[in-house]
């Protein structure tokens, strides 16, 4: 087997050890994504429902927040609210939104590698498969009679990179739809927790029904007749 790979390597001019060395560095990074998407997007969902359970125009309780989810990448729109102390929302917002700009690069990290890979994997097993087949085209011209088995040999050690090839941007193209998904599921949820910043600062608990009457006012209630005739409805219907 390894005397094997050692032949294909040697025939293809280094292209399958170059895929093998290419395959490896976009798993490296698959791995490494998913444990920075798997780690920040517990911790954002936790931090959006601790942040949800906060009173309004309470400060002390976004900083005790804050302070609990030290060093998450969602923490960091805290910042322009509890050190710049904005005077309006909109301000906030801003602050905000420039936050989240500074933290997309770190949301799309590598992952220009597997984008690379996807594109790059089918043309070097293509130029191996070319390569392959010029090889075995240059033992039909030489041999007088023609060695059938030398030819179809040739095109099938030819055909493996393709092959390899395909494969290795076949797993870089739905690891690279993964984190393209994930990435925006974490745009939008820094998103809420900026509308739940905003509003626990600068806005406050919705009015029940009972507080939204100014008159205090109770709602009319339906006279005694009109009740026993809308259950006697009901039963005979």
């Amino acid at each position: 087997m390894l005397n094997t790979l050692i032949t294909w390597s040697i025939e293809s001019y280094g292209l399958l050890p170059l895929m093998a060395v290419i395959l490896l560095i976009a798993l490296a990074v698959i791995i490494e994504r998913l444990s920075f998407h798997g780690r920040v997007t517990r911790a954002g969902d936790a931090l959006q429902r601790q942040l949800q359970r906060a009173q309004y125009q309470n400060m002390s309780a976004l900083s005790d927040v804050a302070s609990q989810y030290q060093g998450t990448l969602q923490v960091e729109l805290f910042e322009p609210a509890l050190k710049l102390r904005p005077i309006d929302a909109e301000t906030l917002d801003r602050h905000i939104e420039e936050s989240i700009l500074t933290i997309m690069p770190k949301m799309t990290r590598n992952l220009w590698l597997i984008d690379t890979t996807v594109t790059l994997a089918p043309l070097l097993g293509l130029l191996g498969t070319i390569i392959g087949m010029m090889q075995s085209f240059d033992v039909l011209s030489t041999s007088a009679k023609g060695n059938p088995t030398a030819v179809t040999g040739g095109i099938a050690h030819a055909l493996v990179a393709t092959a390899f090839g395909l494969a290795i941007a076949i797993i870089a193209v739905v690891f690279l739809n993964f984190f393209n998904t994930r990435n925006r599921l974490l745009l939008n949820q820094m998103e809420v927790i900026k509308t739940m910043l905003i509003n626990r600062i600068f806005g406050g608990a919705l009015q029940t029904t009972s507080s939204a009457n100014p008159t205090g006012a109770s709602k009319p209630e339906a006279p005694a007749g009109a009740e026993w005739s809308a259950h006697a409805e009901v039963r005979h219907g």
